[in-house]
């Protein structure tokens, strides 16, 4: 179950069809303790029965992020993602555990709690961007 706090239109979450099969979707909508989407039985869902997908290196991946190339002396379980000219967004993955990192003096040091789910990652990377953050296919 996901809380309708954590969670706004555009965020990736799954829910069990009726075959017990986990059905990825895109939030279409939120209102009244249902989300919405329009490729849903009958359009929408109880909050009770979505789920948060989740995050993992491939998603990662799907998301455009790019691991570093040892060849150039990066840490390849460091992946970045370039939203400008400027900057990037970073985060380590370490088993199942995905970190942000930040640019400073010194160099990349993390911040802040760990990432978990591909919602989480949405939802930091609107905050920080103002950009929807989409899968690339």
């Amino acid at each position: 179950m996901i809380d309708a706090a954590d969670i706004r239109i555009g965020n990736y979450v799954w829910y069990y069809d009726y075959n017990m099969l986990e059905q990825a979707f895109q939030v279409e909508g939120i209102y009244n303790g249902y989300i919405y989407n329009s490729g849903l039985p009958q359009s929408k869902i109880t909050l009770e029965k979505a789920n948060p997908c989740l995050l993992d290196a491939y998603m990662l991946r799907r998301f455009s992020f790019i691991a570093g190339d040892p060849d150039y002396k990066e840490d390849p379980d460091m992946f970045s993602l370039k939203y400008n000219r400027l900057n990037s967004l970073h985060i380590k993955v370490t088993g199942d555990v995905f970190q942000p990192y930040t640019d400073s003096p010194v160099g990349l040091i993390p911040y802040g709690l760990p990432i978990v789910h591909v919602h989480q990652l949405q939802n930091w990377y609107h905050a920080l961007t103002r950009d929807e953050l989409e899968i690339m296919y």
